[in-house]
């Protein structure tokens, strides 16, 4: 068992990030049995109230099955798990996992330009005010990462214009993903979130209500960034092989 002690008692969080990571990892492979909750107490050093936490959690998240007798069962996370699970995939141990990134971005560059459409049609002219407010702080920010959080703020306003709990929940999950690498993707980044034009541009297409130009400057500008990234990822990957 690939577990390891807890250094501090009561700690749920700790508890829950290992057993996800063996999950995720395939240390426990989709149909394994969890060990008891008393033999997981006794591995990691914590109380019994912790693990049973944990493993509350790991359920909620769809990684395990509680089944009849008590038994838990890991479940195959690909086919059982949701968005939320995103942040813990991208960052496993710290490191950047660069299959997730690259999805992430292929979701970003898919899902934006439809979201940007949405709020066109659906927010329009209510969304100036708080559109150029973030583009001009955008412009007046001091450094990558101050850039990049501005942009969030500028497409979680969007996204909120599109009026649509579906993509405002992936929106939710794939910034949760994003922002741990924020400071590691700012250099690659700063090729999307420095086209201030492009912003201030495609605020006027959605105050104006035009939904085909909305989506237009929402490919163009979403695009700059993920080709860059994507090439680096494609870099990285063939350091790996």
């Amino acid at each position: 068992m690939a577990l390891q002690p807890v250094a501090r008692r009561s700690v749920p969080d700790a508890v829950f990030d290992q057993i996800l990571a063996d999950v995720v990892s395939g240390e426990f492979a989709p149909g394994d049995a969890l060990p008891s909750e008393r033999r997981l107490a006794e591995v990691l050093g914590v109380s019994r109230p912790a693990v049973r936490e944990a493993l509350q959690r790991v359920a909620a998240a769809g990684l395990v099955e509680v089944r009849q007798g008590g038994t838990t069962t890991v479940r195959d996370y690909q086919r059982h798990a949701g968005l939320d699970l995103l942040p813990h995939l991208l960052l496993p141990g710290g490191e950047l996992n660069l299959s997730v990134a690259r999805s992430i971005l292929e979701a970003r560059l898919l899902v934006g330009p439809k979201v940007a459409e949405l709020a066109a049609e659906r927010a329009g002219r209510r969304l100036g005010g708080p559109l150029r407010e973030t583009v001009d702080a955008l412009e007046a920010a001091a450094d990558s990462v101050d850039r990049q959080r501005r942009a969030l703020t500028f497409w979680e306003q969007v996204v909120d214009g599109a009026d649509s709990i579906a993509f405002r929940l992936m929106f939710n999950g794939l910034r949760a993903a994003y922002e741990p690498a924020i400071a590691v993707l700012g250099p690659v980044m700063d090729a999307e979130v420095t086209r201030v034009e492009v912003y201030r541009a495609l605020t006027t297409a959605i105050v104006a209500g035009d939904a085909p130009e909305a989506r237009r400057l929402a490919e163009d500008l979403l695009g700059a960034g993920t080709r860059g990234l994507l090439s680096v990822i494609r870099t990285l990957e063939e350091q790996e092989e």
